[in-house]
């Protein structure tokens, strides 16, 4: 007996000391190591997303269906045009109320048609200051304007063409110019198809006749010669540009001489060895020397000379013109 003890009691401590090399420290026990996946729900997400309640005891579960309601309103919050969230007992009620404020809206449109009707005769009385163009025409009218053609022609008339004539100067009569509304007028007009016996002019040129004479005598006497001793050969034809148009001054409301055939535009002349003149702001040296003879001579037989340097509109021919001034005075430039 006691030897059987003795045999045991060796195993049973062996046995004793191999269980008890696998025991957990001292404080731990078994339980200990199911309790580590209770740790498990720390992870952050699950956590925020229970910041409603939705993880606690089941007395919030009420407050957890009414936050779920809210975030489900919030979510079709864009779909009712920024409208506040209701419950879903009310939603039904405030979209009737909606529907008839749109018929309010409506009737307002047709009141601004109305409040547009009386501008109109505001405007109306605006047309009243179209008489002020005839107020800027308080320049007297020239008297020649009105003069209109009798039944016999006048003696100077017929005098001045008896000295045509004499010059060997071809022309034809023409009708009587005269335009109320405007204010030209040429009583008694001709149409020069020469300026003497060896000059010509081109194209036919209407003028009245003092003007007529004006210019066939000046040809003659003045710029015939200044052609031969500048420039060693005759006088041929000129070209005109302008005579008689019905128009004012440039830049004027005053008619111009050309309303009553008392200007001629030149802006060329033909020599007899072909050659051809033109009048411009830089000819060449010769043509400049005969060119500012005839302009310088000019003034005196004419009452107005103009060419190059005077305007932008004389800048490439001569106009002379018999425009009656004070005292028999003179304009060049």
């Amino acid at each position: 007996m006691a030897a059987a003890i003795l045999l045991v009691t060796p195993a049973a401590a062996k046995h004793h000391h191999r269980h008890k090399r696998h025991l957990p420290p001292a404080g731990q026990s078994a339980a200990p190591a199911p309790q580590t996946p209770a740790a498990t729900p720390v992870p952050g997400s699950r956590p925020r997303d229970m910041e409603n309640g939705a993880d606690r005891s089941g007395r919030d579960k009420s407050r957890l269906d009414s936050n779920d309601d809210f975030l489900n309103q919030d979510k079709s919050h864009p779909k009712w045009d920024a409208r506040p969230p209701r419950s879903k007992g009310a939603q039904s009620g405030p979209r009737t109320q909606s529907e008839p404020q749109t018929p309010d809206v409506v009737p307002t449109p047709p009141q601004k048609p109305t409040e547009l009707e009386p501008e109109p005769p505001e405007t109306g009385p605006q047309p009243s200051e179209k008489p002020e163009p005839p107020g800027e025409e308080k320049m007297p009218p020239d008297p020649r304007s009105a003069e209109m053609p009798a039944d016999k022609m006048p003696a100077e008339e017929t005098a001045c063409r008896e000295r045509l004539k004499a010059l060997g100067i071809e022309f034809e009569e023409h009708k009587a110019e005269h335009d109320a509304e405007i204010g030209c007028s040429i009583p008694y007009p001709i149409i020069l198809k020469t300026l003497g016996k060896s000059i010509g002019i081109s194209p036919g040129t209407e003028l009245n006749c003092q003007m007529a004479e004006a210019a066939a005598r000046f040809m003659a006497d003045v710029v015939q010669p200044t052609a031969k001793a500048e420039l060693g050969a005759d006088l041929k034809s000129i070209n005109q540009t302008s005579a008689f148009v019905c128009r004012p001054r440039h830049g004027t409301r005053k008619l111009s001489e050309h309303a009553f055939g008392n200007a001629l535009d030149i802006a060329s002349f033909t020599l007899s060895d072909g050659r051809t003149i033109e009048v411009g702001p830089a000819p060449p040296e010769k043509d400049a020397k005969f060119l500012n003879a005839v302009r310088k001579a000019a003034c005196g037989p004419f009452k107005t000379v103009l060419g190059p340097g005077a305007d932008a509109d004389h800048a490439l021919h001569f106009h002379l013109d018999l425009e009656p001034r004070r005292h028999g005075g003179t304009f060049c430039q």
